[in-house]
């Protein structure tokens, strides 16, 4: 009878195998989109982190220059008094002979000798300010030797960083073009058809909204007529104009056309002008979000903002906040 039961045991232990694993359900269209969004606001925030590094980087490469320029001239420098000094040695080889005291001994005019004596100390004496000055030079241009040392090491890292966040923006996005190999042609063309969709919609909005506004005013104002020129506009990694832009680089140019410098990197942003509190918001302010901070917008008022979104998307005005990151604060340049 064991022949019959060992089938009967099999066939219950692969219905009970069946019902532990049921087969993993597709995600949705829906599902993806909403992956595919992650992963490009991902690749933003690992943007705007290159742009940050970018911009320390540039800052330190100038400061480095700087210095190295400063150690040029302290060489040149040294190396005049070096030529100097060697001179005088030489001269005071060739010169040699009797030391002062056994001159003075056989001198046949003692008086005429001790005159010509004072005049060699002051001689001495200027040779020893000499040699002090060198030796201060030198101090200087080891001191300055070692700060180009430290400078250089703190570039390397700002390009290091700057390189790795890079490699992470692109690696966000290649991941996500990699979700979107895996579906069919038609749901690729069903994702793109309703992404477009959204963004029409968005853009009618902005334009629809941008008609209502006006009054202006200051640099902040300007700032703000510039940002709203753009609606439309593509977001583009680290593009800063004129067709195609970045958060930091929309808002870069905004106040540059209001005569203010502002460095191409939220962060870097965040930390110039004056702050403003949620409740004095003004037309023209930026606001900042994410911890790190990783993006920035133009406040238009009426709890709208103007800013170039992420990858995929264009620029328009949009509601203040901004899903997984957090309002950070704001500033008035």
């Amino acid at each position: 009878m064991l022949w019959r039961i060992i089938p009967r045991a099999v066939m219950v232990i692969a219905l009970a195998v069946g019902s532990i694993a049921p087969a993993t359900a597709a995600p949705t269209l829906e599902e993806v989109q909403a992956k595919v969004n992650a992963l490009q606001d991902q690749a933003t925030t690992a943007a705007e982190g290159a742009q940050e590094a970018q911009v320390k980087l540039n800052s330190l490469t100038r400061t480095l220059n700087g210095i190295k320029a400063k150690a040029a001239v302290q060489g040149q420098t040294l190396s005049a008094m070096q030529k100097t000094l060697g001179a005088i040695a030489i001269e005071q080889y060739k010169a040699g002979g009797l030391g002062q005291s056994l001159e003075l001994l056989f001198s046949s005019n003692p008086t005429l000798y001790l005159s010509s004596a004072g005049a060699l100390d002051s001689i001495s004496r200027g040779k020893s300010a000499q040699l002090r000055k060198y030796q201060a030079a030198q101090q200087r241009l080891q001191a300055t030797t070692m700060t180009v040392n430290d400078k250089l090491a703190l570039v390397t890292a700002a390009e290091k960083k700057y390189k790795a966040q890079s490699a992470m923006a692109q690696s966000k996005l290649a991941e996500a073009e990699a979700i979107l190999s895996k579906l069919t042609k038609a749901e690729r063309e069903r994702l793109a058809k309703l992404a477009a969709e959204q963004e029409n919609a968005d853009q009618a909005s902005s334009i629809a909204l941008a008609k209502k506004v006006a009054g202006f005013s200051g640099r902040g104002g300007i700032a703000l007529k510039f940002a709203l020129a753009q609606l439309g506009d593509r977001y583009v990694f680290g593009a800063a104009g004129m067709i195609t832009w970045d958060c930091s680089g929309l808002t870069m140019r905004a106040y540059q056309a209001a005569g203010v410098s502002l460095p191409h990197s939220a962060a870097a942003q965040a930390r110039l002008g004056k702050a403003v509190s949620m409740k004095s918001l003004q037309p023209g302010d930026l606001l900042f979000y994410g911890r790190p901070i990783s993006h920035v917008s133009i406040y238009l008022g009426g709890g709208k903002m103007v800013h170039a979104p992420h990858s995929g998307s264009r620029v328009k005005i949009a509601d203040l906040g901004l899903g997984s990151k957090p309002f950070v604060g704001a500033r008035r340049y």
